[in-house]
């Protein structure tokens, strides 16, 4: 994993750890619904900026050698790429 990907990816884990601890204590407290679906969809932003970040790396370091590497390392990328693009495309939004 790059370095610098690897220390972002980890502060945004670390944020996201305490979005969800502020979203169960407003779930718990009963806080106003449009309040916790705000938080909530914050959540989900910063959830899809954690997916940024590991494609931006699985990219940078394990595609471009299966690239290099040709053949059905090759194919093997370009199926990975297509899974979590089908992925993405599927979440429900």
């Amino acid at each position: 994993m790059i370095e610098d990907i690897k220390k972002r990816a980890l502060h945004r884990t670390r944020i996201l750890e305490g979005q969800l601890r502020g979203l169960e204590k407003a779930i718990e407290n009963e806080d106003y619904c449009v309040d916790i679906i705000t938080q909530s969809l914050a959540i989900q932003k910063s959830l899809g900026s954690l997916n940024k970040l590991m494609v931006e790396n699985h990219l940078k370091t394990h595609v471009s050698e299966m690239f290099d590497a040709g053949g059905e390392q090759r194919e093997k990328a370009i199926e990975e790429l297509v899974r979590i693009f089908e992925l993405s495309r599927n979440r429900g939004e």
